[in-house]
Order: structure tokens, then C-alpha cells, then sequence
């Protein structure tokens, strides 16, 4: 068990008792847990929460209270408060490994693809380069801001990934954020649910779409896009794309497309 682990276990099974479906914890519980199990402080307390959120399971102990079909996730209740929350449903998306992957020419700028890494920050740049948003949703976006950091009503400080403007033929206009994940970073229901109260409250008059990226590959994408149905997040749309040089897209698959296309 590592230190993060041993501190967030501490402090979820000193507060919960059978039949809670919410356990509220303060940042500052971190270092005062830390320093009563004889551990050092974390040097980052943002990176415990976020590791449980986006990165890793919460510690076996925590996950065994959950009831069958349930789990306990991490979510901020406000500046420096968080909450152990049960729910419903599966924690992390995962993509298909079933559905059709899509060949793209690759637009992507030759330097670019030389010098970039297989983290958040190369997947956006190779979506933005691709025009990869607009071919999933089929409409006209615009890259707005990256790495937007901002607070919410009930939640304190988030961050998204980047955000789109769109618009569609009839006029109809979006407000689109973005999430990447790159590496080992799990997309989290959590995440998507901060981008739509994020959308509610900073873009009250835009249509609120969701949206999600993840490597499959150094050269292929999934992307997501995500919905509210009886208050709990769930998924629209999922595609694949490769991109490849426009030569390695031959007329067999060309005729493919055409089909899936009706």
C-alpha cells in the first residue's frame, strides 16, 4: 500500500459508518492524517485527490463497503472539500474494443508529430490539428481556451482540458469541453460531470456537448461524447480514428465508409 493510499484509507474508515452514502473530508484532514500515521506530508495534496479521481482506484478497503453495482468516487463539495460519494454505475469509461476503427488523413504538422509526447497535451494538439471535434459532431468548432481553470457553485476550483465554441448549419451554437487522456489517465465520470456544471453555470445560453478524448495509440484516437439521463452521466457516441497518411486510404475502404455512412 502506498502513502496516499494508507492516507485515504485512514480517513474514509474513521468517518464512515454502515448505511452512508457520502463521506465529507477538508484538504487539511490530508496533512493532519499523514502526520498521525508517522508519514510525511504529502508535498502535493492536489495530486492525492486527483490520483483517486482520474487515476487509480480508491484503496481495496474503501471499495469493499460499496454495495454490488455501486462505487465510491471522489468529488469536491467546495474550496478544499471533498466528499467520498457512493454511486451508481462504473467509475471509469473504457473505450469499445469492438467498434470500427475510421482511417483520417493526418493533418498533423510534421514537427509536431516529431517532438510531441503521448500525454494530454500532444492528444490535444493532434485533435485541434485534425479538426477531429467537428468530424465527430458534425459541426463547425473553434478552439476557445486550453487548460481553462475556474471555480463552480458547489464544487470550488476545477480545470478542463480546453474548451470549443461550435456552430451548426441551422445557427444553433455550442459550448464544447474537452477532456484528454493520455499515458495511464483513466477518464473519469467525475470529470465529465464537473464540465457539465461548468458549461450550466459559466454558458447558460450555449448547448452543453461534452466531450472526451483518449490514445489508443500513438496514431489513433477515441472520442467520446457524453449526456445527463435521470441525473446520472451517460455515454451518446463513441468513435475510433487512425490517422494515416491519405495514400493508405484505399477505395475498399473508401466503399466501407460509404456504407456505414447511410
Amino acid at each position: 500500500m502506498n502513502i496516499y493510499d494508507k492516507i485515504i484509507e485512514a480517513i474514509f474508515t474513521e468517518k464512515y459508518e454502515n448505511g452512508m452514502t457520502s463521506v465529507p473530508f477538508g484538504r487539511q484532514e490530508i496533512i493532519e492524517k499523514a502526520r498521525a500515521l508517522g508519514i510525511d506530508d504529502p508535498k502535493n495534496l492536489g495530486d492525492v485527490i486527483y490520483s483517486y479521481k482520474y487515476r487509480k482506484p480508491l484503496p481495496s478497503a474503501v471499495r469493499e463497503t460499496a454495495p454490488e453495482g455501486h462505487y465510491w468516487r471522489m468529488k469536491n463539495t467546495g474550496i478544499s472539500q471533498y466528499a467520498f460519494v457512493l454511486t451508481e454505475g462504473r467509475e471509469f469509461v473504457e473505450p469499445d474494443a469492438m467498434l470500427v476503427t475510421v482511417k483520417v488523413p493526418d493533418g498533423t504538422p510534421s514537427m509536431v508529430r516529431k517532438y510531441s509526447f503521448s500525454d494530454e497535451q500532444a492528444l490535444l494538439a493532434i485533435v485541434r490539428y485534425n479538426r477531429l471535434i467537428d468530424l465527430f459532431l458534425g459541426i463547425v468548432c473553434h478552439s476557445l481556451q486550453n487548460h481553462l481553470r475556474t471555480t463552480v457553485e458547489g464544487i470550488g476550483q476545477i480545470e478542463t482540458d480546453e474548451i470549443y465554441v461550435g456552430v451548426d448549419k441551422f445557427g444553433r451554437q455550442f459550448i464544447i469541453p474537452v477532456e484528454a487522456k493520455g499515458g495511464s489517465d483513466k477518464l473519469g465520470v467525475s470529470q465529465i460531470e464537473q464540465d457539465i456544471m461548468l458549461c450550466k453555470e459559466k454558458y447558460p445560453n450555449l448547448i452543453c456537448r461534452p466531450i472526451a478524448c483518449q490514445f489508443l495509440a500513438r496514431d489513433a484516437v477515441a472520442v467520446f461524447e457524453f449526456g445527463e439521463e435521470d441525473g446520472s452521466i451517460v455515454k451518446l457516441a463513441e468513435k475510433h480514428y487512425k490517422l494515416v497518411p491519405s495514400e493508405e486510404i484505399g477505395d475498399e475502404e473508401l466503399s466501407l465508409y460509404g456504407i456505414h455512412g447511410e
